[in-house]
């Protein structure tokens, strides 16, 4: 999220609905007998937390090789050879390093030139670890917003065990500390912006009807430096209905930009420009993304757009004269049109250059567009392929005479090949190699291949397959199939020290399915299986496994799947749908109750994606899948193992929870582990990481080794 991938969240981790609060559909009272555990911090489920989480260790620990393996994770995890990658702003480069020395990580920067050093000697501006030790409070970086164009005061965003929600402390960099009565916000999920030295937009929890129903901001205020909060003026609000509210300062000199946007739902934006003291609307399709570039507009279309004779394509993006646009013209060129396999994944900007990733069947291209005066051409970046690509602008507007205006960073990775940071220009000279990642295995005899599987509407889905030395099509390979299926997000290849190490040098085979509600084909692909049709990604997800068996690459008793967040209600509901397939289900920090995930935390923030269980038409749909209202006493299901994190305030651990008490309540065998910290992402730090993915792979093995 919704994983690794790929970003949502909900009000305060301690806000959960009553008790007595039901749907029309299905009074709590009598039909969920295990709504206590969707009390976070209460005594008796906590305890129940740690009696399964007990179990599961006692268990697990117990595998031949747990506790090296756990050792060796943490080590490539730690490992001083990654990639330090960087942000850029004015003259520095930050980066933000855990490893075994600092778990909680040090911010620090460095100059260009120090960076293209083989090791680098950095300004550590923060320790996090130090911090907390000092103030007694288990602080996780959150990020910094900072202000330009000398970058020297920043709001930095910590979390308290991982949670989303995050205190907000003003840091002055040249001192290495907070600013002593600085700009400071209690925990929240707060959106804060920069306008001035003294004054900030922010949307935060300011009280009694300031937060959307998705627990998001709902107002944003001009917040002067010595102002209480409770003074600040409102500037722009939304409505509860509302996912959220948010507010973006461009300060590129010559063409300052405020404006403020309201998020109707999780794809549909409205977009509002400050004229003076008045706000005006840009008028643009809800669900397409528009960016002020300069003299320019950048529109990104998510549906089909027909201006007078003309209809661009969803997945397109165009660009455009900014003042002419907001006057009402609508000339725009198109930078990029979809085809049947290739889609735009991103793009990002130079001083001149429009640089586009794109995905061709699911590898990664990228292309730099420019004008020169007269028309809009483009060309070919160089860069490795098939793989996952990704080039992004380095460009600072606030920097004058900025020397590195039209450079770029590319970056490239696949499941074999660690992953290399690289230096590009628009001049198209060749890539300077910056960085790259030490190989973690030996990948000698390993191999990659894509194929593609026939889903239940006749739709070819393409899926990856990681095969390791001396694999053969015999039925007998271990091999976990992994997706995620929603949000538009991307199943691309990635390196993996970890999967190395303890799976494809086992002898395990990995299979990653490129599923619909993914974006692999842009957003037609994804709106394929949303609301009514989410069962789509599940019949992909099936059809892969199908195929896998078909063609011998494994068995039922040795097929493993695995997901997070929405990916762990793709792996929760094609469980229960055909358990037959499978012996190992990993399902990590998942929905799973359906019925009451928009009464939970951030739940309310994906109706878009899901529909409304509210509305008796939306939950006919949606009860046909909800792996929590169908598992069934009296079926074989395969032993998952379900884990969550108790800090985790964007998908409520209660999901996890209850689905695990009704399967063992039912008979079913069921293993269970909830991390204490760690938030979404199931772990605060390195050894979090590594003893979650020693955890994983011990049952793998246990459950799919020949």
């Amino acid at each position: 999220m919704l994983l690794t991938w790929l970003t949502l969240l909900a009000a305060l981790l301690a806000y959960l609905p009553a008790p007595t609060m039901a749907t029309p559909h299905q009074p709590v009272s009598d039909a969920d007998p295990f709504l206590w555990l969707e009390d976070v911090h209460g005594e008796q489920a906590l305890a129940w937390v740690r009696e399964r989480n007990a179990a599961t260790r006692q268990l697990l620990e117990a595998q031949p090789g747990f506790e090296a393996s756990r050792t060796q994770i943490k080590a490539i995890l730690d490992s001083r050879d990654r990639v330090p990658y960087v942000v850029r702003r004015g003259a520095w480069f930050y980066n933000f390093w855990q490893d075994q020395r600092n778990p909680r990580g040090l911010w620090r920067r460095a100059s260009l030139a120090e960076y293209r050093k083989p090791d680098p000697a950095w300004q550590t501006l923060l320790d996090v670890d130090a911090l907390g030790q000092a103030e007694g409070v288990s602080w996780v970086w959150g990020g910094s917003v900072c202000l330009g164009p000398d970058y020297r005061h920043c709001l930095l965003k910590l979390s308290r065990g991982g949670a989303d929600a995050t205190v907000v402390r003003e840091f002055d960099i040249e001192l290495r500390a907070f600013v002593e009565g600085g700009f400071t916000l209690p925990e929240a999920k707060s959106d804060v912006e920069w306008l001035d030295r003294d004054t900030l937009f922010v949307g935060t929890d300011f009280g009694p009807g300031s937060l959307t129903d998705s627990g998001y901001p709902r107002l944003i205020k001009r917040w002067r430096r010595g102002q209480p909060l409770s003074q600040a003026s409102t500037e722009f609000e939304g409505q509860s209905s509302d996912v959220s509210v948010g507010a973006s300062v461009d300060d590129t000199p010559g063409f300052l930009r405020i404006t403020f946007d309201r998020g109707l739902d999780f794809y549909r934006r409205q977009l509002w420009l400050l004229q003076g003291n008045q706000l005006q609307q840009v008028d643009k399709p809800d669900d397409a993304s528009l960016q002020f570039w300069r003299e320019r507009v950048l529109i990104e279309l998510r549906s089909a757009w027909t201006i007078g004779d003309k209809t661009w394509p969803s997945g397109s993006l165009l660009v455009g004269d900014a003042a002419a646009y907001l006057a009402g013209s609508r000339d725009l060129v198109a930078l990029f049109t979809p085809s049947a396999t290739r889609s735009l994944a991103s793009y990002s900007l130079t001083r001149t250059q429009v640089l586009l990733n794109l995905s061709d069947n699911v590898a990664g291209r990228a292309e730099a567009w420019s004008h020169d005066g007269r028309q809009w051409s483009g060309r070919a970046i160089e860069a490795p392929f098939p793989g996952s690509l990704s080039v992004s602008g380095l460009h600072d507007p606030q920097v004058a005479d900025d020397a590195l205006a039209e450079t770029y960073f590319v970056n490239y990775t696949d499941f074999l090949t660690p992953d290399s940071l690289s230096m590009g220009s628009a001049q198209g000279a060749a890539l300077e190699r910056l960085k790259s990642r030490p190989s973690y295995f030996n990948s000698t005899g390993m191999r990659v291949e894509q194929r593609f599987a026939t889903s239940k509407d006749g739709t070819r889905v393409p899926y990856f397959v990681v095969w390791p030395k001396g694999a053969k099509a015999d039925g007998r390979n271990p091999t976990l199939l992994y997706g995620y299926g929603g949000f538009e997000q991307s199943m691309t290849p990635w390196y993996s020290g970890g999967f190395g190490t303890q799976w494809y040098e086992r002898g395990g085979v990995l299979a990653v399915a490129n599923i619909r509600g993914g974006g692999e084909f842009g957003p037609g692909w994804h709106q394929a299986a949303v609301k009514a049709h989410k069962q789509r990604s599940y019949d992909d997800f099936i059809a892969v496994a199908e195929d896998l068996i078909a063609h011998q690459i494994t068995a039922p008793q040795h097929l493993g799947i695995e997901g997070g967040s929405n990916g762990g209600l793709l792996v929760g509901a094609v469980m229960l749908q055909r358990p037959e397939l499978f012996n190992a289900v990993v399902c990590q920090v998942p929905l799973l109750d359906m019925q009451r995930y928009h009464l939970l935390l951030a739940g309310a923030s994906w109706m878009a994606e899901y529909g409304n269980p509210d509305v008796a038409e939306e939950w006919a749909w949606i009860s046909a899948y909800s792996p929590y209202q169908n598992v069934k006493s009296g079926v074989a299901y395969p032993r998952p193992l379900i884990i969550t994190s108790t800090r985790d305030d964007r998908v409520h651990p209660g999901h996890a929870r209850k689905m695990a008490a009704r399967m063992m309540a039912q008979g079913h065998a069921v293993l269970y582990y909830e991390n204490i910290e760690g938030g979404h992402g199931a772990g605060a730090d390195n050894f979090q990481h590594a003893d979650r993915q020693a955890l994983e792979f011990a049952y793998l093995w246990q459950q799919l080794s020949p």
